[in-house]
């Protein structure tokens, strides 16, 4: 059980870095990059999570917990 919220956890991570990359690539965000120097927070929030989760499922798929 544990091994398949790792693999559904590793492919929302993957899901939630793509859209923050296609968000990042939109003219709205590039225009406000220019401006302000940085992403918008959105992608920002984006890329964290996604980076959170696929390191969560990493972790439940090679090393599962075991209860005892």
């Amino acid at each position: 059980m544990q091994r398949i919220i790792g693999i559904i956890a590793l492919v929302v991570g993957i899901l939630l870095l793509v859209w923050a990359r296609d968000m990042a690539n939109s003219i709205g965000s590039q225009v406000q990059e220019v401006v302000t120097g940085a992403p918008t927070d959105r992608v920002i929030y984006f890329r964290i999570g996604g980076i959170a989760l696929l390191i969560y499922g990493v972790f439940q798929i090679i090393w599962p917990w075991k209860k005892k």
